[in-house]
């Protein structure tokens, strides 16, 4: 894959996962597509975390979980950091892994 295309796909892989991934605080829904950390966007990150398990065909709940769990977000101007997949609902992480199945069968 070109360098092009693997650009392309990130892109379009941050972009499914914005759609889809939300942090949920008092029932509040910040998608990733709107926070930043380290002046970098959440999805961004969370696309490049998981374009691995992606195109090696072994995306699963295992492998979002872990993805999640790596990413640290600072709360409270940065007084407390919790992993990613402390703050995004159950839920919403089995709607991502629907829709990153349906992205890598398009691969």
């Amino acid at each position: 894959m070109s360098s092009y295309d693997t650009a392309a796909t990130l892109e379009a892989l941050a972009s499914e996962i914005g759609d889809v991934v939300y942090i949920d605080v008092a029932q509040w829904h910040l998608y990733l597509r709107d926070a930043k950390v380290k002046g970098t966007r959440l999805h961004q990150t969370l696309a490049n975390a998981l374009y691995p398990s992606l195109t090696e065909g072994k995306i699963s709940a295992d492998a979002i979980a872990a993805a999640l769990k790596d990413i640290s977000v600072p709360l409270g101007g940065g007084r407390q950091q919790l992993p990613l997949g402390e703050l995004v609902p159950a839920g919403c992480q089995q709607d991502l892994l629907r829709r990153l199945e349906d992205f890598q069968r398009d691969l």
